[in-house]
């Protein structure tokens, strides 16, 4: 197994046909965590710090209850600066989107409804990028 990527959206189904789509494209070659809340998801990203399966890839919404996408992802690039970030939303505003670039290392942000190959193309090469660092 390669790593975990961390799914984090308000929305069940959303949640739902994530897993789904990275179960078609990648099968066992992940473990894959979803997380409804930011606060949920940094609860995750305590229990695998010091694993050796480690969260590798972040994909998250930014209107979420409590915390937004951004704030969220420029949490967890401090404690984490080399996992990839993408932002999967329909409503995330420029300012929200420099803000994870300038201070998360964005990666890439998808429009919500996504096709399932932008996904993985933005998943293979946030992690290409990443080992050609």
């Amino acid at each position: 197994m390669d790593g975990v990527i961390l799914c984090v959206d308000d929305e069940e189904m959303i949640l739902t046909a994530l897993e789904m789509q990275l179960d078609q494209m990648f099968g066992s070659r992940f473990a894959y965590e979803f997380a409804e809340s930011a606060q949920e998801a940094c609860a995750l990203m305590d229990q695998y710090e010091g694993r050796e399966c480690q969260i590798i890839v972040i994909i998250t919404d930014w209107l979420m209850p409590g915390i937004k996408g951004d704030v969220f992802l420029v949490k967890a690039h401090q404690r984490f600066p080399k996992v990839v970030k993408i932002m999967l939303t329909g409503q995330a505003d420029q300012s929200a989107i420099q803000n994870a670039k300038e201070n998360a290392a964005l990666h890439r942000c998808l429009t919500k409804p996504w096709l399932p190959e932008d996904l993985r193309e933005a998943i293979e090469s946030g992690l290409a990028q990443g080992r050609a660092s």
